[in-house]
C-alpha cells in the first residue's frame, strides 16, 4: 500500500455509498486503516446479508440504509459505487462541504504499488481485457484480471505489490471519479452511444471514458482504434504517446492487418508479426478489432510478441459474448447477454451475418434504436422481444419495415418461441441490445438464464 495514502487515513471520516460489490469490497480495504467509516446505501438492512451485517458491526461502521446522513459537512471523503452518479444531490453537498469525491477504482489505485493496464470503450471491453490477461500470465507476470470483470479492483490491490499488474476494465462510471487514476498503459477500443441516460451528452460520455489516459505521460501508451473518429478525438485529452490500431488501414506505426496477418509496426519501422486472422478462435471483425487492441497494449507493455501470438491463438473468448450454446436440429444457439447496447447488438448480427432470430429487449437505457432495427433486414429472420423497452424497439422495426416480430413475457418463452420460429441452418441470438436492470440483476443472470433455457430444448 501507498504509505502516504495510508498515513492520511487515519481518522478521516469516510462514507462509502452503494453496498454492491465495489462498495463492500472498498468498506473491508478500509478497515484497519484507521478511518471512521460509514456505510450508505438505499436499501435498507433487511436486503443486506448477515455476515456483511456482522462485519459492519465488528468494524463499528455506522450505516444508513433506506437513509441520508443529515449532516454532510462531518465526511471529509465519499467512495462511491460505480452504480451511484456523482451528480446526487447529498453527494454534491458533501462536495460543497469539501468532502473529496472518489471512486473504488480512484481507492484502489491509491492504495497499492502495482502497475496498471486499463482498457475502455463502448463495446470489447471484457474480451479484450480478458485477453490481456492472459497474455500477462502467459508472461509470467503476477497478474489480477479486475474492475468490470473479476473481483473489483481494490479487492486485489490491497495485497499486490511493485510487481504485480491490475488488467483492469474500466467503465464511464468508474472513471468519472477518477482524479489521480494513471496506467502506465491504456486502451480506448471504440465509442458509440451508451449510459446517455446517466451522461446525458455524448460529450460527457466521451470525457469520461477520456479519463483512462488523461493523467499519462509521454512515457507512457495510450491504445486506440483509428477507425473510430470519435475514439480518436479524445486522445486529445491525453500527453500518452498514442498508438492507434486499424482493422481497415496500413499504419506507419501502430497495429494493423498486413493481409491476414495481424502484426505491429514500432516506431523505430521494426515489424512484429503476432499471428494469422485465421488462427484466432473468436467470430467477427470486431473480435479482430479486440485481438489488435490487446497485442499493441501487451507489446507496450514490454510483453514478447511470441507470448503475445501464443496466447493470442489460444484464446476462447468469454461468456455472454457471442457465446455458442449448443445445436438442436440443426439450429446453432448464441449467448450475447452482454451486448447491452444497440452497437453491441449490431456488432453480434454482423458477425453472425444471416439467418438469425434475434432475442432482444430489457433497460433500453434512453436510447435510439434505429440503427439496430435498420440492420435487421437481411440478417434477422424474426424478432423476439421481452422487457420493458419492447414496445420501442418493435416501433423501430417496424418504421424500418421489418414486422416479422414476436413479444414474450420471459426468457423461457423467447426461447422456446424461437425454437418453434427455427429452421435448420438459422441461428437463434441473445444480444438484447438494453441492459438486464428490469428483470435480472445483471447481464451474467440473464446470459446463465439464457444458457439454462436453451439447455431445458436442447437435452
Amino acid at each position: 500500500m501507498k504509505e502516504s495514502f495510508r498515513n492520511r487515513l487515519k481518522d478521516m471520516n469516510i462514507l462509502v455509498v452503494g453496498m454492491g460489490r465495489s462498495g463492500k469490497a472498498a468498506l473491508r480495504a478500509l478497515s484497519g486503516t484507521g478511518a471512521v467509516l460509514y456505510a450508505q446505501d438505499s436499501q435498507d438492512a433487511s436486503n443486506m446479508d448477515e455476515d456483511f451485517l456482522q462485519f459492519l458491526e465488528e468494524g463499528h461502521v455506522k450505516t444508513y440504509f433506506g437513509s441520508l446522513p443529515d449532516d454532510m459537512s462531518v465526511f471529509d471523503m465519499l467512495v462511491l459505487s460505480p452504480g451511484v452518479p456523482p451528480q446526487l444531490e447529498f453527494v454534491q453537498k458533501a462536495a460543497a462541504e469539501g468532502a473529496e469525491i472518489i471512486g473504488e477504482l480512484e481507492l484502489a489505485y491509491r492504495m497499492t504499488d502495482a502497475h496498471f493496464a486499463a482498457i475502455t470503450g463502448t463495446n470489447g471491453k471484457t474480451t479484450t481485457t480478458t485477453l490481456v490477461g492472459e497474455i500477462f500470465k502467459a508472461a509470467g507476470r503476477k497478474t489480477s484480471v479486475v474492475g468490470n470483470i473479476g473481483n473489483p479492483v481494490v479487492t486485489e490491490a490491497v495485497s499486490a505489490d511493485s510487481d504485480s499488474w491490475m488488467v483492469t476494465e474500466v467503465s464511464s462510471f468508474q472513471l468519472e471519479t477518477t482524479r489521480d487514476f494513471r496506467p502506465e498503459v491504456s486502451a480506448i477500443l471504440n465509442l458509440t452511444p451508451d449510459h446517455l441516460n446517466r451522461h446525458k451528452t455524448m460529450k460527457a460520455y466521451g470525457d469520461a471514458k477520456a479519463r483512462v489516459a488523461v493523467n499519462q505521460s509521454p512515457e507512457e501508451y495510450l491504445i486506440i482504434n483509428c477507425d473510430d473518429e470519435a475514439a480518436m478525438e479524445l486522445a486529445q485529452q491525453s500527453r500518452a504517446t498514442v498508438v492507434p490500431f486499424s482493422r481497415k488501414k496500413t499504419l506507419d506505426a501502430g497495429a494493423y492487418l498486413d493481409g491476414d496477418d495481424i502484426v505491429i509496426r514500432d516506431f523505430d519501422g521494426s515489424m512484429h508479426r503476432i499471428c494469422s486472422k485465421g488462427d484466432l478462435r473468436i467470430i467477427g471483425d470486431h473480435n479482430v478489432e479486440n485481438v489488435l487492441a490487446a497485442a499493441a497494449l501487451s507489446y507496450y507493455a514490454g510483453i514478447d510478441e511470441e507470448v503475445i501470438g501464443s496466447a493470442v491463438r489460444a484464446f476462447p473468448g468469454v461468456e455472454h459474448r457471442i457465446e455458442f450454446c449448443g445445436t438442436r436440429d440443426g439450429v446453432d444457439y448464441y449467448n450475447d447477454s452482454k451486448g447491452t447496447n444497440v452497437d453491441a447488438a449490431v456488432i453480434a448480427l454482423k458477425a453472425l451475418r444471416n439467418n438469425i432470430i434475434l432475442i432482444a429487449g430489457g433497460d433500453g437505457k434512453a436510447q435510439d434504436f434505429t440503427d439496430l432495427a435498420e440492420h435487421l433486414n437481411g440478417a434477422v429472420t424474426a424478432l423476439v422481444l421481452l422487457g420493458r423497452d419492447a414496445p420501442l424497439i418493435e416501433e423501430a422495426a417496424r418504421k424500418a419495415g421489418f414486422t416479422d416480430i414476436y413479444t414474450c413475457g420471459s426468457m423461457e418463452e423467447c426461447v422456446r418461441k424461437s425454437s418453434e420460429l427455427a429452421r435448420s441452418g438459422d441461428k437463434v441470438l441473445l444480444s438484447p441490445a438494453c441492459a438486464s436492470w428490469d428483470m435480472y440483476p445483471n447481464f451474467e443472470v440473464r446470459g446463465r438464464h439464457f444458457k439454462q433455457c436453451v439447455r431445458d430444448i436442447t437435452g
